[in-house]
């Protein structure tokens, strides 16, 4: 009895004290090395596509807008919208798993009891009554349940970056949808202006032919050219139908298309910063839930080669037992109680240790390799910013031009009709010109808006004034 009680003694101190440290997973710079393919980009130059400042990426771009209705609509999807939800609940998730796998450390107490009578022929244990309090604990020697507690905290952690970027998207689909949608309101107003324009092309080819200076096929081609306005301007009514009620889904409303677009294209705000590539990098959240991930499978890779190791289990017990029909031990006492440990070590499972551990390595290995792509595409996502920004920013001067150009040559196109010099069609067929023109202009405006979107989504900057706002989210 007192060499049991001291090698139990030792095993308590053993577990206590011999507990191995955790190792860290690979550091952003370690898995560009492990990777490969960033290992020899150079990420701390300045963007490649166009001249851009390299200071610091500035978060709250949402208000550069200086929209309210904007404001309030990004407000209402990130309350309403049910895919954000869902992305939520998968946070919560990952939160209850963190408990699971620190609740593994903890010791477990357990209380049983006992009691009935035994009328014969029945369970002999149910003649006894008692009462037992039970207690058991496994000290992580070797890290096994550290490194799945570890595991638990990166990937909860991976899910609120996917969470955030999550939200990012959300409000740079809204925003982009809203300028969306007041592009197509304006382009009906325009589309308008050319059905008007292209009907008194088609009254006048019917005043001409009833004074014999036109023809029949004259008639049938303005008919053909009002036509085909119509379907224009139908197409561009549909579409924004179309918008407002793809608006109306991610605000968590009915589709109806009632929602009211704005009436004029909000301001391109003055250029941004843009920092570095390595900057973006360590910010973005959908780079650093892939960092994350790399991290939990680094440490899934711990928990499985601690597993090929032997386990100890520590428990203890009191209990006070009775009864009325059995004839106890005469040496018996209550209350009565006892410790002890218990050693399981794997000798021989067929090899499933071992390809446990091959598993979570190569698991490993293919968190890298993700990590990898999705850094090169964001890397990608803000060089193709910066470029269609600077292309944009080029055909926007280009048809500034050619609309006042086109408007000049309206103006004298009428001047010329009012003394006599001109005809009428050729006024029409100016303004359809000068329409046109406008179109496409403002189809450049609305993407330069919504490139501007897409560069602040790509650098990692937060919609509101801080990057990685806290999560909205019961953590119980």
């Amino acid at each position: 009895m007192q060499f049991s009680r001291q090698w139990l003694l030792a095993a308590v101190g053993a577990g206590l004290l011999a507990g191995c440290a955790t190792q860290s997973p690979p550091m952003p710079a370690e898995i560009h090395r492990q990777s490969g393919t960033l290992n020899n980009l150079v990420l701390t130059s300045a963007w490649k596509a166009a001249p851009v400042s390299t200071n610091a990426i500035q978060d709250n771009w949402l208000a550069t807008f200086q929209d309210d209705q904007l404001n309030a609509l990004v407000a209402e999807a990130m309350t309403n919208n049910p895919d954000l939800r869902v992305a939520s609940s998968r946070v919560e998730q990952a939160w209850h798993y963190v408990r699971l796998a620190k609740a593994a450390l903890r010791p477990t107490v357990n209380l049983f009891g006992t009691g009935g009578l035994n009328m014969g022929g029945g369970d002999i244990s149910s003649a006894l009554q008692g009462i037992s309090l039970g207690a058991s604990w496994e000290p992580d020697l070797w890290g096994r349940m550290r490194y799945g507690r570890n595991a638990a905290q990166a990937t909860h952690a991976s899910a609120r970056a996917d969470y955030e970027f999550s939200r990012q998207s959300l409000a740079a689909t809204i925003a982009k949808s809203w300028f969306t949608a007041t592009e197509t309101w304006l382009q009906l107003q325009i589309a308008e202006d050319m059905v008007q324009a292209a009907r008194q092309l088609l009254t006048l080819a019917e005043t001409r032919r009833r004074v014999g200076a036109g023809s029949e096929e004259e008639i049938a081609l303005a008919r053909a050219d009002l036509a085909t306005y119509q379907d224009t301007a139908r197409q561009v009514r549909f579409a924004h139908e179309q918008t407002l009620r793809a608006l109306e889904l991610l605000l968590g409303r009915y589709p109806a298309a009632e929602l009211q677009a704005r009436r004029d294209m909000v301001a391109l705000p003055s250029a941004i910063p843009a920092g570095l590539p390595l900057e973006m990098l360590e910010r973005r959240p959908d780079v650093i839930a892939a960092e994350r991930r790399v991290a939990a499978a680094f440490h899934r890779v711990g928990e499985a080669k601690a597993a090929r190791l032997p386990r100890l289990i520590l428990n203890a017990n009191a209990a006070a037992i009775d009864s009325d029909i059995l004839q106890l031990k005469e040496d018996f006492e209550n209350p009565t109680g006892g410790a002890g440990a218990k050693l399981l070590a794997p000798i021989y499972q067929g090899g499933a240790l071992k390809t446990q551990v091959e598993i979570r390595s190569l698991e490993q290995k293919q968190a890298v390799a993700e990590y990898a792509r999705i850094s090169l595409r964001a890397l990608s996502d803000v060089e193709n910013s910066l470029s269609s920004a600077r292309a944009l920013r080029d055909r926007q001067s280009f048809l500034e031009q050619a609309v006042a150009e086109n408007q000049r040559a309206l103006d004298l196109a009428q001047t010329n009709y009012r003394i006599g010099r001109g005809d009428l069609r050729n006024v029409q067929h100016q303004q359809l010109t000068v329409c046109a023109a406008r179109l496409a202009l403002l189809r450049v405006r609305s993407e330069q808006l919504g490139e501007r979107v897409n560069l602040h989504l790509s650098l990692g900057g937060s919609f509101e004034p801080s990057m990685m706002a806290e999560v909205n989210l019961t953590m119980k």
